[in-house]
């Protein structure tokens, strides 16, 4: 059996390793536009975080892991037509337009930054640094700027505010809602962060769209909704977009123009599957599919592909949009419905808070927690964690509380290790009544 797989980050890579762990004798090509595969996205923030000391060392994988696997890389190598009448596919290397035979095809392009709603955002003073070669010329563009205009309020554009206000950058974000990281938090847990962020000296200019962005000598302008923001840079961080101008027009796409794929994440030709940021997800909560371009859901239907790849055999069980960062101090994890989210809820909703400390130590940092469940069923719906203690692995935990269907009281009953240095005499993620240990900022 041949198998290609087009796209070799980490929706691809995952699904190649996994075909092979199902396939022993299938033939598999892993075709790559880039020079190199495996390069992590947020590179660019893990050095400037100094978690890193070279953009060459951001890589979750190397090629000799696949190619002792016996997976063809092909490396360089640009997808210009998907023929799936024909089973073929032909790619560009060196000038030459080659044609590769398939079988199975599975489809992981992932996305592009590329904004098509701002007029300018095509300049190369307006950064985008998914791939290497981006988040190398990101790098010395920024290295040269002392003003950095971001636009987004999401993740990205939270971290590289962060990052670059602890290198000595003066700092604009916009966002066109009134809060940053809406996505994933409700404005009153994410009021800390954002105060801390004006503190740090980032200028915030909330519920503004930028129109356009111009070239004005050595300086950009970037135009917004009322005013404008002069700027020596800018960084791209709103939504990314799947690129997917090499299909032949019959697989069905979305209004959005991603893949439409099944529970098995099967295209509507039987022989092809598309996975990562190629299509939309479903809610673990059963709310409609939606866009979820996270690195968590790019490996895990990765996995799930490959194992659907000759027949059904494993759903997709959908997306929590599980995400946690740290910025600003501050450590910050999400998971499930928010309670903005609820009010598009077809069942009665209820809210818990409550701040609890990290530890059994003197002067532990306190953690602010948020529950959204089902009050008439009592299950878990959606969490929020904000603190200054390391709690992100937390939201693992109440990742799959919510996707195994657990209670509020199911909560409280958690098994969980005891250390005085690690947790408290109740553990963080367990929902209790306790006054010693629980202080209920409001409680619905």
């Amino acid at each position: 059996m041949k198998v290609a797989i087009i796209g070799a980050s980490f929706a691809g890579v995952t699904a190649a390793l996994e075909v092979r762990k199902h396939h022993p004798n299938a033939e598999i090509s892993l075709l790559e536009k880039q020079p190199q595969l495996g390069y992590i996205p947020n590179g660019l923030h893990l050095y400037l975080d100094k978690k890193i000391d070279s953009l060459s060392q951001a890589y979750f994988i190397k090629e000799a892991d696949l190619e002792q696997r016996r997976i063809k890389i092909l490396l360089e190598s640009t997808v210009e037509k998907v023929d799936t009448a024909n089973h073929q596919l032909t790619y560009r290397h060196d000038n030459e337009a080659i044609t590769l035979e398939y079988d199975k095809l599975i489809i992981a392009t992932g996305s592009s930054q590329l904004s098509h709603k701002i007029e300018g955002s095509d300049s190369d003073r307006v950064l985008k640094y998914k791939r290497l070669k981006g988040a190398e010329d990101a790098l010395e563009t920024l290295q040269a700027s002392q003003h950095v205009t971001i636009i987004g309020g999401g993740q990205i554009g939270v971290e590289a505010a962060d990052l670059l206000t602890k290198n000595g950058k003066q700092v604009a974000l916009v966002e066109n809602m009134d809060y940053v990281l809406f996505k994933y938090f409700d404005k009153d847990m994410i009021q800390p962060i954002q105060e801390e962020m004006q503190e740090a000296g980032v200028a915030l200019y909330m519920n503004q769209t930028v129109s356009s962005i111009k070239e004005a000598g050595d300086k950009l302008e970037i135009q917004l909704g009322s005013g404008s923001i002069e700027s020596d840079t800018a960084i791209l961080a709103v939504n990314v977009r799947p690129d997917l101008s090499f299909l032949d027009g019959q697989i069905d796409l979305h209004m959005d123009h991603t893949i439409a794929v099944d529970e098995y994440l099967r295209t509507s030709h039987p022989d092809v599957l598309a996975v990562g940021d190629c299509i939309q997800l479903p809610s673990c909560m059963g709310e409609e599919a939606m866009y979820i371009p996270l690195v968590n859901n790019a490996v895990r239907t990765g996995i799930v592909a490959a194992a659907n790849l000759v027949k059904p055999a494993q759903t997709f069980n959908g997306s929590l949009r599980t995400i946690g960062t740290s910025a600003f101090g501050y450590h910050i994890a999400s998971t499930g419905m928010t309670e903005s989210d609820s009010l598009f809820s077809d069942y009665p909703i209820g809210v818990k808070r409550q701040i609890v400390p990290a530890n059994s130590l003197p002067f532990a940092e306190e953690v602010l927690i948020k529950y959204v469940y089902n009050e008439e069923t009592r299950e878990l719906l959606g969490a929020q964690l904000v603190s200054k203690a390391d709690v992100l692995e937390k939201i693992n935990t109440l990742a799959l509380a919510i996707q195994t269907n657990q209670t509020l009281e199911d909560l409280s009953q958690k098994e969980f290790f005891f250390h005085p240095t690690f947790t408290n005499t109740i553990e963080t993620t367990n929902l209790v009544a306790w006054p010693h240990i629980r202080r209920d900022t409001d409680e619905s």
